[in-house]
């Protein structure tokens, strides 16, 4: 019978590399549902075998599961198959990922552990050792219990280090970076995480260290992570450089990958004609291997066919060639995103970067990029225009929602620069846009709330509706758990207060501040600092403490020259320092000052502040009885005043203005509570989500994940505080 089983498993294996699934499935299932009684071990290896099809290419996780607990059963009765059995134990591990059981996951995976314990010091056994230790660390990190994940990695890391295996280490050792990144508890255990993963980089061979390709991207996004959390963007920025430019090799790569698989294509189907002379046969046969090796150098022997049966690809979406990024051997293979996922987020980092330095253009080419991909991914996993997060399966909650959160930050950055812009109309239409995925996945995007609000306070105050403004970013500080988006909030509200200009609005921001400035120094990295000192010295110029105001925004431009690079808030910080400079008669020192202002204006396309520059620039000038000069600054002040006022207009008359301005917070359909434990698996839960300028990870979360993907891809410096 064991002649019989494995004809079934070619003839299977044939149906699926022609990608005849269910005919693959049937020839499987022919053997367990036999009449005839086969040996265990070969009804344990079709089981494995279905049970990797269904989860490659269904969404019948399920079935898949029920296979393998199968399997379980009848392994208990075979005392070796020491492989067979991890493999049953990492695929059905797995299986309860998928479907959310974390309680039976974990107990599971520690059976593995200890199996792998009583196998002794061999490899296999070591490296099955690390394969649950891995996604054993995953299923704490959905428990919220990052200590044990730690500790769970870091057993990894031993088992690879007593293999001498320096890519396995860097496995473990860029997922430790991850966690801590995730649950920043004390800044030296990142630093020091930081440090390792540079070690072990280091220590992998040029020619090898060329191959780690998912290693690569992951090590440098998690090196951003870390360098924006601590505000070094000069160091962060080179990272970014260098992913970028490493992903257009990639894609070049994968193209050329493609034209070579379609010329493979063409040779087959000529090998294939019975009567073809003999000539021709060896000629094309000679091509075929040819095209083999060349695809094989590209894109690794796993896109030719060869894909090992474990583990199987999570999210059920079967993935186009070289579309895996592979962070670990196999039996590991893990992957922290999808190729589209991971390349989406390079063109946020670029974004990211870009914005507040006015490359308006090249960001906007990058924001559609990465909203046309997305939207595109989304599709795979059930999401169309009228689709809700309660539609959606439950194995496909947790990667859609990952896409979710990247659109949303992709959104979050157009609005941001459309309101720079003054493109008031746009910017609508893109915060709208935000209010409407959220509307539809609540849950899922729960820490995009807190951002929405805080876009509504930027817009509000953009078209001058301060109290409107301050409302919105005050509610926006509610919505958050993470100390920094807080205080982000609670100063642009005070700014707000302050262009509103009367007594009591003075004493707000005086609440607002006052409490934030205190405790500077509790903030990782200068933004808070930066952003508090200039809403604080513009409160002093406001009160006419002049002197006071020139040191506190002094003190605050030099921080923000040197380490943010952000050119618009260096132009705020300019235009208020050129204004106090005036109030002093200082009018060589404003002259100097409001000029640079006025340039950053212009390169930002920022036309509130060319205005405001160019109203202290006519007052200088009349200082200074230059009326040449002063007539043709005037001039130009009106004509940008006309240009703004045309905007306004635009923007006043949409018949979304009241509704984004509207002192109350957008009403969401609210899920039953058997809605809400679906789609509780999605990627945000209480997830903190921060302003635009900077990219972080998440906090804590009850969601599954499938390589400690926990990082609410871009959230940028969403900390606890």
């Amino acid at each position: 019978m064991e002649g019989v089983a494995e004809g079934l498993w070619e003839l299977a294996d044939l149906h699926e590399k022609n990608g005849e699934i269910a005919k693959s499935v049937k020839c499987l299932e022919a053997i367990c549902q036999s009449t005839v009684s086969f040996l265990p071990v070969i009804e344990v290896k079709t089981r494995l075998r279905l049970a990797t099809l269904l989860l490659k290419h269904s969404n019948n996780v399920n079935h898949a599961k029920s296979h393998l607990e199968r399997s379980q059963l009848l392994l208990k009765s075979i005392p070796s198959c020491f492989e067979l059995k991890c493999r049953a134990y990492s695929l059905l591990s797995q299986c309860y990922h998928l479907v959310g059981a974390v309680s039976s996951q974990k107990q599971l995976l520690n059976k593995g552990i200890e199996l792998t314990a009583s196998f002794g010091d061999g490899f296999s056994g070591k490296l099955w050792s690390c394969n649950f230790n891995s996604q054993l660390a995953n299923a704490l990190i959905i428990e919220g219990d990052y200590q044990a994940s730690v500790s769970a990695l870091e057993q990894g890391y031993v088992s690879a280090s007593e293999m001498y295996y320096p890519e396995l280490q860097m496995f473990f050792a860029t997922s430790v970076l991850h966690v801590h990144l995730m649950q920043w508890d004390d800044g030296s255990l990142v630093e020091a995480a930081v440090s390792r993963c540079n070690d072990v980089w280091e220590s992998i061979d040029p020619d090898r260290r060329e191959q780690c390709v998912g290693l690569f991207f992951y090590n440098e996004l998690l090196h951003i992570f870390y360098l924006l959390r601590i505000c070094d963007y000069k160091n962060a920025g080179q990272h970014v450089d260098k992913l970028d430019a490493a992903m257009k090799t990639d894609l070049e790569k994968v193209q050329h990958a493609r034209e070579l698989t379609d010329e493979l294509n063409i040779v087959n189907e000529g090998l294939s004609q019975s009567d073809l002379p003999h000539r021709d046969r060896a000629t094309l046969s000679s091509r075929r291997i040819q095209l083999e090796v060349e695809i094989s150098n590209l894109v690794g022997p796993g896109s030719m066919g060869q894909e090992v049966l474990e583990p199987a690809y999570f999210g059920n979406v079967k993935r186009d060639l070289g579309d895996k990024l592979e962070l670990a051997p196999h039996p590991i293979d893990g992957e922290w995103l999808p190729k589209s996922a991971v390349y989406a987020l390079v063109d946020l980092m670029v974004v990211t970067f870009g914005r507040p330095k006015g490359l308006f253009k090249d960001c906007a080419k990058r924001i559609q990029s990465g909203l046309n991909t997305i939207k595109v991914e989304l599709v795979k996993y059930g999401i169309t225009d009228g689709t809700s997060e309660v539609d959606l399966q439950h194995s496909a909650i947790w990667m859609a929602g990952v896409y979710l959160m990247i659109l949303m930050q992709f959104l979050e950055n157009k609005v941001a620069i459309e309101l720079t812009r003054s493109e008031f109309v746009e910017a609508q239409e893109a915060l709208l846009e935000m209010k409407s995925w959220f509307n539809r996945f609540p849950t899922i995007l729960q820490a995009c709330e807190s951002i929405i609000e805080m876009l509504r306070g930027q817009y509000a105050h953009c078209v001058a509706c301060y109290s409107e403004a301050a409302f919105h970013f005050v509610e926006a500080a509610k919505l958050t758990e993470s100390k920094s988006a807080q205080a982000m909030c609670e100063i642009y509200a005070a700014v707000s207060y302050i262009c509103i200009g009367d007594a009591d609005s003075y004493a707000k921001v005086l609440e607002l501040v006052g409490p934030i400035y205190r405790t500077i120094d509790s903030f990782v990295g200068v933004r808070e600092k930066t952003s508090a000192l200039l809403a604080y010295g513009f409160l002093l110029m406001r009160q006419e403490n002049l002197q006071e105001a020139r040191i506190k925004l002094a003190s605050g431009l030099q921080t923000t020259h040197m380490t943010l690079g952000n050119l618009q808030l260096v132009s705020q910080y300019l235009t208020v320092l050129g204004n106090l400079a005036l109030a002093l008669h200082d009018t060589g020192q404003a002259r100097e000052i409001l000029r640079s202002s006025l340039t950053l204006a212009k390169k930002l396309y920022d036309i509130p502040t060319q205005i405001w520059v160019l109203s202290n620039l006519t007052a200088l000038y009349e200082q200074v009885d230059e009326k040449v000069n002063e007539t043709a600054n005037r001039e130009y002040e009106k004509k940008k005043v006309d240009e703004l006022q045309r905007r306004l207009s635009k923007a006043h008359a949409s018949g979304h203005h009241l509704e984004l301005i509207e002192k109350t917070k957008f009403q969401v359909r609210r899920l039953n509570e058997t809605d809400i434990k679906r789609a509780m698996a999605g990627p945000s839960m209480k997830v903190d989500l921060d302003i635009p300028e900077s990219v972080g990870l998440s906090s804590s979360a009850p969601r599954p994940s499938s390589r400690l993907m926990d990082v609410d891809i871009g959230r940028r410096v969403a900390r606890r505080g």
